[in-house]
């Protein structure tokens, strides 16, 4: 009995501890919300002013840039942001990403199915080479803009670009041959799928190279953005 009473009484006091440090942390916490809470209003009060600040500062500097054309056509009609094709200075990087992917796209798929002799997949390469080609094509003849003012190595970057651009059209156009014969003469032979394979292969590389050059171009060398050293800025 005595045993009982002894742990009711420990028991009782446990509890009256803990009730006891559990406000006394509960009103540090209080305390350290009510400090951060005066931060806080401090920082607002802080901010507040810096709206009449930079309307002072704006008095002072009557001469300070205003907001451009873009900015203001972006906040009030995001539509105007989207530009035409009048507004870019050339086409050329319009047009030019479609070989470059799909010309890649047919040597790969071509060089998969000298494993599988798939006759879906041959279509797709069918499809993709003649899109490349036709792409190619109209990017280097009649997309590709003429520079002028060129630094000498830049120019030199430009000519390694065109001659990859030439063999890019010299092979799309034996691919394009090639591919059509495998596919509807030979009826997708394993040995035509792996010639048509290779030379798209070439074709692929060499799109991958005048991607290359061209990138080179415009974020090293600076040609082309806002129609920097181009002859003509529209066409």
């Amino acid at each position: 009995m005595k045993n009982t009473y002894l742990l009711t009484l420990l028991m009782l006091i446990f509890c009256v501890a803990t009730v006891r440090i559990s406000y006394a942390h509960g009103g540090e916490k209080h305390e350290k919300k009510k400090t951060e809470t005066t931060v806080v209003k401090a920082e607002t009060a802080d901010t507040a002013q810096v709206p009449q600040t930079a309307q002072d500062t704006a008095k002072a500097q009557p001469h300070a840039p205003a907001a451009t054309e873009h900015t203001e056509a972006h906040e009030h009609t995001p539509s105007e942001v989207h530009a035409s094709l009048s507004d870019f200075p050339n086409t050329h990087p319009l047009i030019v990403h479609f070989p470059i992917m799909l010309l890649m796209v047919a040597a790969a798929v071509l060089l998969v199915n000298i494993r599988f002799l798939s006759k879906e997949l041959n279509w797709v390469a069918t499809v993709a080479t003649l899109i490349g080609f036709g792409t190619a094509y109209l990017a280097a003849n009649y997309n590709h803009p003429h520079t002028s003012g060129l630094t000498a190595h830049a120019q030199l970057v430009l000519d390694q670009h065109d001659l990859y651009a030439e063999w890019t059209v010299y092979l799309g156009a034996v691919g394009v041959v090639v591919q059509l014969l495998s596919h509807f003469l030979f009826k997708g032979k394993r040995w035509s799928v792996a010639v048509a394979a290779l030379v798209l292969t070439g074709s692929a590389y060499a799109v991958s190279m005048a991607g290359h050059y061209g990138a080179q171009l415009v974020h090293i060398e600076g040609v082309g953005p806002q129609g920097k050293y181009l002859e003509e800025h529209h066409h």
